[in-house]
């Protein structure tokens, strides 16, 4: 199982499997929103990708079937984060017929060791019930901070 990291040649893909975890994730979309989403993730993609957005892939041929995002936000350090670097974990994702094969675990392995080595103080997600148990085993933890996780929404 070998993970490497997405290029340009796999946006189409990558708008698949992103369309594939959200609408796994989150039931339906609205035919809006699937195609406003359609529409605009292949130049969010190449304006990203591999700057500040790596998406961790493995391939079975030349398909892939399980990835994995890691986003990179600088901010202003702080104790939680000495040098600003921070990283979010976002769209874990494995096609139906290849899971529980250890896709998820081999790429976040990969993520987390490119992590270190880009120095990011923090990496932080959000885990499903089923997805916990593999983060918990690769040593992420319960956010403890006493902080509310709240967001705010432009409803226009």
């Amino acid at each position: 199982m070998r993970v490497e990291k997405a290029g340009t040649d796999d946006i189409d893909a990558l708008v698949e499997l992103r369309v594939a975890y959200l609408q796994e994730d989150n039931g339906s979309l609205d035919e809006n929103d699937l195609f406003t989403i359609q529409k605009e993730l292949p130049d969010y993609y190449r304006r990203h990708l591999n700057r500040d957005l790596f998406v961790y892939v493995i391939r079975d041929g030349q398909d892939i079937i399980s990835c994995a995002f890691l986003l990179i936000i600088e901010k202003p350090m702080s104790p939680a984060f000495l040098n600003g670097k921070t990283g979010t974990v976002l769209n874990v994702y494995t096609c139906p017929e290849d899971r529980r094969k250890g896709c998820a675990n081999a790429i976040l392995r990969t993520l987390i060791g490119e992590a270190r080595e880009m120095e990011i103080s923090v990496i932080e997600l959000k885990a499903t019930e089923e997805g916990y148990p593999l983060y918990r085993s690769l040593g992420f933890t319960d956010d403890d901070s006493g902080y509310h996780r709240m967001l705010w929404r432009n409803q226009q």
